[in-house]
């Protein structure tokens, strides 16, 4: 029960801390013009060390997967690993590296998409998070859309041993907003989630933000936003 009225307490605040801590936000953002996944076993510790081509950037939105490999808690990043790049993996019908590897997606941007992004200050071990998408639905027609909204620690380069600036991702809400727009005319309509997202063992909360895209029943990337903290 208390950890009900804990979860309760911190969705509440969560709330308000998304919209307080303005200056964590993608609000003036542009939106990026693709999405690059990069997805490494827990097995290849040399895979993480690595140069890479392609560092995160305002226009790319870059992420770090890594993988839960053979070797299980033994394998040297092991303590990074997640059963939801698993799950991301199967969403993009891609295989579990056995050391690593890329996808990308195009982010086709319509001006009739806005998402926005927002998260708060981290509270007894967990970050207010929030994602909304305002977009205008014809009519009769009949939308499947997936919301991600993904926590990531932004390492720099030279740290962690990584030689490259890296979105490691620590936590993944998934939501599926399926709408059906039965109206004579445009619908403008506004899907909104707010979640506290629990910090993992290890991520440095400091480094913490969030990034976050919608996509359609055929998995194209229809839009995408990341925050970005203003130096206090």
């Amino acid at each position: 029960m208390k950890t009900l009225f804990l979860l309760l307490g911190l969705t509440v605040w969560a709330a308000h801390s998304a919209q307080a801590q303005s200056s964590c936000t993608s609000d003036g953002q542009a939106t990026p013009v693709a999405l690059v996944e990069r997805f490494v076993s827990a097995d290849c510790e040399a895979c993480w060390s690595e140069p890479q081509a392609t560092p995160p950037n305002a226009k790319t939105l870059t992420l770090d997967w890594i993988v839960p490999g053979k070797q299980g808690e033994d394998a040297p990043l092991s303590a990074a690993a997640s059963q939801d790049a698993l799950m991301r993996l199967q969403t993009l019908r891609r295989a579990a590296p056995a050391t690593s590897t890329k996808t990308s997606s195009p982010v086709l941007g319509a001006r009739a998409n806005q998402l926005r992004v927002a998260h708060g200050l981290s509270l007894g071990g967990y970050i207010g998070t929030s994602i909304e998408l305002k977009t205008a639905l014809r009519p009769g027609s009949q939308t499947t859309l997936s919301a991600w909204l993904v926590l990531v620690e932004t390492i720099p380069a030279g740290a962690d041993g990584t030689s490259t600036p890296r979105n490691l991702v620590r936590n993944v809400l998934q939501l599926p907003w399926n709408k059906r727009n039965q109206l004579s005319k445009i619908e403008h309509l506004t899907l909104h989630e707010t979640r506290p997202l629990s910090i993992p063992s290890g991520a440095a909360p400091e480094r913490l933000r969030v990034v976050g895209w919608v996509q359609d029943g055929r998995g194209r990337v229809l839009t995408a936003a990341q925050s970005v903290c203003a130096p206090t």
